[in-house]
């Protein structure tokens, strides 16, 4: 190996251990202190329940860990949103499985939980999953409500898209393993099946003490809402048990009889692996983000044998489209070629820029993808698309909107990577979030931004000494430097993985090692829903 590639491999190590000491303290809820009074109280940790219930030793992936990852410092933090979301196998059927962390802040619901559990419930919907809810909630975390209550995509939406799931025939599972109160008390009896823990769980849509004020009953809350309650006098419930382990064996065994669900038909063979050694991708991205590299080695590094048929390869190099496997799925990829390429006229164009042939290309590809019934998979390192009076008059803004216009259309199931820089319309071209990907996740080395940061710093500089200048007040060299190194250090925070990842932007940050996994897990996902929409792209301007 040359010295590059070992200083890459150092640098993205390095980058992914940060990352991962994050997770580490992240999966710590409330603290160590908080963990253990849950289980002074006879109950499981989330982490621990949604352990028991998944299979021993399968696949898993998780969702949405650093959601709100350094929000709400105000109020001490709640790591992971105060939800687990995973992806798992119970009784090697996958499921999504949603479980409140009543370490943090007795598992109370903050904005970025409500958004959480819709993307959960997203996930479940778009693959036709059975979804598990194991309940342990104090309700709506009050000091924020009205980022919560109200609005389309807030907490009432969880109960909507309850119901719309049930009618699709897709089963959710509730367990009560803990309190479940006010709005929250709906969503075991919405669900198809619901269970409660004796003498821990309860479900109420007001507790003893707002019941008393309320209307002057004295009642204690076991019997307003205990197990027995709901499972005798109520019938809100439908099973009784003794322990959350009895909980959690029950829900294995309900899903243990559930039938074969139909399948989209996507290809697959037996899997294999690339022809390196999973750590090989460490050292292939350079450590310096200007720094051109071939992606094509890339490629082959997440692609059964390194294999794969190209298409269009000599024409609109700047992105690669190529068909393959990964762990024996049939994909077609979409990537941003990072390297400068030399065209056909004999003209210098810059890697991780959209082009306008290369739109072309890639429009013609996912329109084939889509033909064929073969899942898409995006690796974008972008830096937007090509700007300049050659590229304006070329027509670069319609070429670029057939790619974003057949990417809107799009009905197989993509998934995306951001390996590096997601800027501009590169980022809605290479289908971030707002184009539906089933899964979209972030290597450590990822970026993400309306455009990089001393651009973005520059011109925001520029705009502030104009302002200043214009009130009479005369900054020097020095003075606009600090205010440069200032806005950018503010800008290139909000570019960062982590950043993204706390709102939801991207579904986790993952190890780059872990790529083929989410993809196949993903497209197993998706295999649950057959396609019923078929490919249309509507008006375009050829």
């Amino acid at each position: 190996m040359d010295l590059a590639f070992n200083k890459n491999e150092d640098h993205n190590k390095l980058l992914w251990s940060a990352v991962d000491k994050k997770l580490a303290q992240i999966k710590l809820g409330g603290g160590k202190k908080q963990l253990q009074k849950l289980k002074d109280q006879g109950k499981m940790t989330a982490r621990e329940r949604i352990n028991a219930l998944v299979d021993p030793k399968s696949n898993q992936i998780e969702i949405g860990a650093f959601a709100a990852h350094e929000m709400y410092k105000d109020y001490g933090g709640a790591p992971a949103a105060g939800v687990v979301v995973i992806l798992g196998y119970i009784k090697k059927r996958l499921c999504v499985i949603v479980a409140n962390d009543a370490s943090v802040k007795a598992g109370a619901w903050f904005p970025m939980a409500g958004k959480k559990n819709l993307r959960a419930q997203e996930i479940a919907m778009e693959n036709k999953l059975p979804i598990i809810y194991l309940v342990d909630s104090a309700g709506v975390f009050l000091p924020m409500q009205d980022e919560i209550f109200p609005d389309k995509e807030h907490f009432g939406r969880i109960f909507r898209n309850n119901a719309k799931m049930s009618s699709l025939g897709i089963t959710q599972i509730a367990a009560v393993m803990g309190s479940c109160v006010a709005g929250g008390a709906y969503l075991p009896i919405m669900s198809d099946e619901s269970l409660i823990v004796d003498k821990i769980g309860s479900i109420f849509l007001a507790g003893s003490y707002l019941v008393k004020a309320a209307i002057g009953e004295e009642i204690d809350n076991e019997t307003l809402g205990g197990a027995t309650t709901h499972s005798e006098i109520s019938g809100v419930t439908d099973y009784n048990v003794p322990d959350d382990g009895a909980a959690l064996t029950k829900i294995r065994s309900l899903i243990d009889k559930i039938g074969e669900p139909q399948k989209a038909g996507f290809n697959r063979t037996k899997p294999q692996l690339p022809k390196k050694d999973a750590q090989h991708i460490f050292g292939l991205l350079p450590a310096t983000r200007s720094t051109p590299y071939d992606t094509y080695p890339l490629i082959e590094q997440l692609v059964d044998q390194g294999e794969y048929d190209e298409y269009k390869a000599g024409y609109g190099k700047t992105i690669i489209t190529a068909y393959a496997r990964i762990d024996g799925w049939a994909v077609g990829i979409v990537a941003n070629q990072r390297k400068v390429i030399k065209s056909k006229k004999g003209e210098m164009q810059l890697g991780g820029v959209i082009y306008g042939d290369a739109a072309d290309k890639a429009t013609r590809f996912i329109a084939n993808c889509n033909q064929k019934k073969i899942p898409l998979v995006f690796l974008q390192d972008v830096t937007g698309f090509m700007v300049g009076s050659k590229a304006e008059h070329g027509g670069i803004i319609k070429d670029g909107a057939k790619m974003v216009n057949a990417q809107s259309n799009s009905v197989v199931p993509k998934f995306t990577i951001i390996m590096a820089n997601s800027f501009g319309a590169g980022n809605y071209a290479m289908c971030g979030k707002a184009f539906d990907p089933r899964l979209i996740v972030a290597w450590p080395s990822a970026e993400m931004a309306v455009m990089g940061g001393a651009q973005a710093a520059k011109v925001l500089m520029q705009i502030e000494a104009s302002s200043l200048t214009k009130k009479g007040v005369e900054i020097s060299e020095k003075e606009q430097d600090e205010l440069f190194q200032k806005i950018k250090g503010t800008y290139d925070k909000q570019t960062k993985p982590e950043y993204g990842a706390a709102r939801l932007w991207t579904d986790a940050i993952i190890n780059p090692i872990d790529t083929r996994k989410w993809i196949s897990m993903g497209i197993e996902a998706a295999n649950h829903a057959p396609i019923t929409e078929r490919f249309n792209m509507g008006v375009l301007q050829v």
